[in-house]
């Protein structure tokens, strides 16, 4: 018998002067962790972007409970996309969507 998949949804908030596209943010992310925990902390991660909202500048993504610490230090490193300055926040974590959009307005 296998055992259940345990999740985290992480709410992003990107801050940046220019829209950004959610493929622009979800590679710059993606990037990030392969970037620093390489190709075996990002197959841990099992990292999938849910949902952004571009007016709003914020993001969900997904990743494996045991990845939670990889996924936020990995958002913390992106500095910049496509040559232009930006922060992505993460603004609160939880184990089902409907509890993190209680937890943050989205």
């Amino acid at each position: 018998m296998s055992e259940r998949v345990r999740r985290r949804y992480l709410a992003l908030r990107v801050l940046s002067e220019q829209l950004i596209s959610e493929k622009d943010v979800g590679d710059a992310v993606w990037d990030a962790v392969l970037q620093l925990f390489g190709e075996h902390g990002a197959s841990q991660a099992n990292l999938t972007f849910i949902e952004y909202n571009s007016e709003k500048s914020r993001g969900i993504v997904r990743c494996s409970h045991k990845a939670v610490e990889i996924v936020r230090a990995s958002v913390a490193s992106v500095t910049e996309i496509n040559g232009k300055p930006v922060v992505i926040d993460v603004l609160g974590v939880s184990g089902t969507l409907e509890a993190l959009r209680k937890k943050v307005s989205f």
